[in-house]
């Protein structure tokens, strides 16, 4: 953060608290978004709400367990996430053992930063989520594991479907 005239001026984007805040108002405005909620394609459902120079929102539907992002990043973006109906788990990447597993039911919600590597999954039969990502995604890292164990990371366009590699 640099400071002019003794005011401190961040670079442009939005902080993990101002997007928290703004998942969680768009999920109590139900009426924006509900009519887009749809559990009738072969994968996961999600549609674009909302995308400017400083603000990228997404809604998903999540259909059970099946519906898993594999692991990835959000390359240069930070990120909130509510759960609006369901429960979802966020695994995340652990390098010394097992991937640190969370489930969020209904009305909770987590944030993460442009280092965070995780997988997300619906739990219940289907669930709804709204993400806010700042900057704007452009690109994301799809993660696979070789036959060696070595993590491989493929840049992926962010309009691409995310899934298990």
């Amino acid at each position: 953060m640099t400071a002019i005239a003794d005011r401190p001026v961040r670079p442009a984007g939005m902080t993990r608290a101002e997007l928290q805040q703004h998942v969680m108002d768009l999920a109590a405005h139900p009426e924006k978004w509900r009519h887009l909620v749809s559990f009738e394609s072969d994968g996961r459902h999600y549609v674009s709400l909302h995308r400017d120079g400083v603000l990228d929102v997404w809604l998903l539907c999540w259909k059970g367990a099946a519906d898993d992002t594999g692991w990835h990043d959000h390359d240069a973006s930070s990120g909130a996430v509510v759960v609006v109906d369901g429960v979802v788990r966020q695994s995340t990447l652990r390098l010394a053992g097992e991937p640190l597993l969370e489930d969020f039911a209904e009305s909770e919600s987590f944030t993460f930063g442009p280092d965070h590597i995780h997988r997300m999954a619906g739990v219940a039969a289907t669930s709804v989520t709204i993400h806010a990502y700042s900057p704007p995604l452009t690109k994301m890292g799809q993660y696979s594991f070789g036959d060696d164990g070595v993590l491989r990371r493929t840049s992926v366009d962010y309009e691409e479907e995310l899934r298990p590699r």
